[in-house]
């Protein structure tokens, strides 16, 4: 098993969607990452900050997850990044209704002593200047980084976001980002260009649609399980990337091969992770729920056909 840091925002999150409202819940990417990579039960930490206005109780739901939380910086007088938004009808797009960024306008990541030694390293969205922050504190070359970024990094900090991109094994990102970092409509055009921008692995993120893992001529699709309903998408590609990351983590196989099964547990994960607002489904998962959504996937994708 290898040792995993997780870096990215601790926060609050507040929702709206068509099946109701929140007031302040426990969100933010390393929080989901961290709540899927458990279900692996992986020595993992969490690199983030906080505001004194931060719930203990949180922390101690991180803890007794056996997640280390001791890179998690409290400054007492600030508040903690705090993120708002309402999603539409259809539970693809939503608008940010507010976004305050407190304490991590001035993040500073401090990697655990315990974990500078880390083989696994995943880095949540954050500015491209903090992920490389991190690579830099590493005293080895991780074997394996994954990077999580978004469209407003490609606006906004596009060069840096290419040094990153250099040093990293595996990116996921969504299609429409996919398509914007690279200039290219098809999908399978544009792994190539980003697997010449450094990545070995580039998984595009499809949302309902599933997500598909690209390594040089190989490509590997895995759908999305068909839900009944889906009652907040908030976090579901962070802990897709917590499910991936914690499960190359736990085997410590970092093979295409594996990295096939990495996505369907990444998928499983995910696929509970709407059915509640925030983080409550993940914090009450349970290893037969997540066996027996596994198996619906295997029945969703497998079959038999006698190729003549």
């Amino acid at each position: 098993m290898s040792k995993l840091v997780i870096v990215g925002t601790v926060a609050f999150d507040a929702i709206e969607t068509p099946f109701g409202k929140t007031d302040k819940i426990l969100g933010g990417a390393a929080t989901f990452i961290g709540l899927a990579a458990a279900q692996f039960h992986v020595n993992a930490s969490i690199v983030s900050i906080v505001g004194g206005d931060f719930p203990q109780e949180y922390l101690d739901l991180l803890s007794n997850k056996g997640i280390d939380v001791s890179g998690v910086e409290i400054v007492e007088n600030e508040k903690t990044f705090f993120w708002s938004g309402k999603y539409h009808n259809d539970m693809n797009t939503r608008d940010t209704l507010a976004t305050e960024l407190n304490v991590l306008a001035d993040f500073k990541p401090i990697v655990p002593k315990d974990y500078i030694d880390s083989e696994v390293v995943m880095l949540g969205n954050l500015h491209p200047l903090t992920q490389m922050s991190v690579l830099d504190q590493m005293i080895n070359k991780p074997k394996l980084v994954v990077l999580d970024t978004m469209n407003f990094w490609m606006n906004n900090a596009l060069k840096d976001l290419l040094e990153v991109i250099k040093r990293i094994d595996v990116i996921t990102i969504n299609d429409e980002e996919a398509r914007q970092l690279t200039g290219e409509y098809s999908l399978v055009v544009a792994a190539r260009k980003i697997h010449e921008m450094g990545p070995k692995y580039v998984v595009i993120k499809k949302g309902e649609h599933g997500a598909l893992l690209f390594h040089d001529d190989n490509v590997f699709f895995a759908p999305a399980l068909p839900l009944e309903e889906v009652f907040d998408p908030t976090g579901a590609g962070d802990t897709f990337a917590g499910g991936f990351t914690g499960y190359l983590a736990k085997t410590g196989d970092f093979s295409f091969e594996n990295m096939k099964k990495a996505i369907i547990y990444g998928s499983t994960l995910a696929s509970f992770c709407v059915e509640k607002f925030g983080t409550l489904r993940m914090e009450n998962l349970t290893n037969h729920e997540v066996h027996n959504r596994l198996q619906q996937f295997k029945t969703l994708t497998q079959f038999e056909i006698e190729l003549t």
